[in-house]
């Protein structure tokens, strides 16, 4: 999981701090603390003070840093395959397979993301879903001539059977999806 340094104001107030420090679920042994900021939207944030120093009843402690982890946001069931791994993940696999081409940078590719979850959540068992950023592995891609992304291909025992390009509705996935279940 990358890591960044928060540049803006602290994304968690002194009050907050004390509150994280005290309350039961937080770990006071180890040298940092996780928390959820109200503000950040689920981001966890790592404090990197010692525990004593967020105890204490000094009006202003000393920070060392603060860094903000952002958490995963694919389900388990959706995994990243890449190039390295295209031949046993995709090609040797057993059973359909859908490949999600992306890229982080791609709008449409962050529209679909959430019904291509949805998707593998209600395809559990039946079909493997993947995504491949085509940033990071662009041999897979100009093998199977993506051109434009998002790209869905689906695979049946290694053999590529269908392609949908683009953000599509989920009616036009399902129906590609079904026709290769057995």
């Amino acid at each position: 999981m990358a890591a960044f340094t928060c540049t803006s104001r602290p994304p968690i107030s002194l009050r907050s701090e004390s509150r994280i420090a005290s309350s039961p679920s937080a770990s006071l042994s180890a040298r940092r603390i996780f928390a959820v900021s109200p503000e950040s939207a689920g981001l966890r944030i790592r404090l990197s003070q010692s525990p004593a120093s967020l105890t204490s009843k000094v009006s202003r402690p000393r920070r060392r840093g603060v860094v903000c982890e952002a958490q995963e946001t694919t389900t388990d069931i959706v995994s990243i395959v890449n190039d390295t791994t295209w031949d046993s993940l995709v090609l040797k696999a057993d059973g359909p397979v859908l490949v999600d081409f992306w890229a982080p940078w791609c709008g449409p590719c962050k529209m679909i993301d959430p019904l291509v979850n949805e998707l593998a959540r209600e395809y559990t068992g039946k079909v493997k879903f993947y995504k491949l950023n085509t940033d990071d592995s662009p041999s897979t891609p100009s093998k199977y001539n993506v051109r434009s992304i998002p790209t869905i291909m689906i695979f049946v025992n290694g053999e590529k059977k269908d392609a949908i390009i683009g953000a599509v509705p989920r009616s036009t996935l399902t129906s590609s999806i079904d026709k290769f279940l057995q």
